[in-house]
């Protein structure tokens, strides 16, 4: 039988914490642990984004430093995990970016483009039903005309 050895963790990266006016200019703590490693990091060690989060790997796309330790982590991550899948270990599950699912909210009006808006905004003519150049070009129309224009048609004035 086979002895299945457990595959490494990966590791967290370490990021500086910011500076706030809060703690007079002096971060509370140097550096902090982060949500993932930069991109930078990741191409130092010759991966693209892609085959980093399916090793395993969290990337986060919005830091754009570089920490030497963090790159050195990596490279041991990656040694020791080689080390784990030749002895028999399962691979790592893939560190997928999370998707935010929005629900819509049931408490509000739907505001969606309804034919009664569209004709409200003067856009049901069947040639350019779904375009906003049609009103944008009757407007400006009516205004080289000096027609009454839509900021003046329901008060009663000229």
């Amino acid at each position: 039988m086979v002895s299945v050895s457990s595959q490494p963790e990966p590791p967290r990266p370490v990021v500086t914490s910011p500076v706030l006016r809060v703690h007079a200019r002096l971060p509370p703590r140097p550096v902090r642990e982060g949500k993932g490693f930069s991109e930078g990091e990741v191409r130092e060690l010759g991966l693209t984004v892609a085959e980093a989060r399916l090793l395993g790997i969290f990337v986060d796309k919005r830091r754009k430093s570089v920490h030497p330790e963090n790159v050195e982590r990596l490279r041991q991550y990656l040694l020791e995990l080689k080390r784990a899948l030749e002895q028999g270990a399962e691979p790592p599950r893939p560190a997928l970016p999370e998707k935010v699912v929005v629900k819509a909210d049931p408490t509000k009006v739907f505001k969606g483009k309804t034919a009664a808006g569209r004709r409200g905004r003067g856009l049901l003519s069947l040639k350019l039903r779904y375009t906003h150049h049609y009103k944008w070009k009757r407007k400006q129309r009516e205004r080289l005309l000096k027609k009454r224009h839509e900021a003046a048609r329901h008060k009663g004035g000229d």
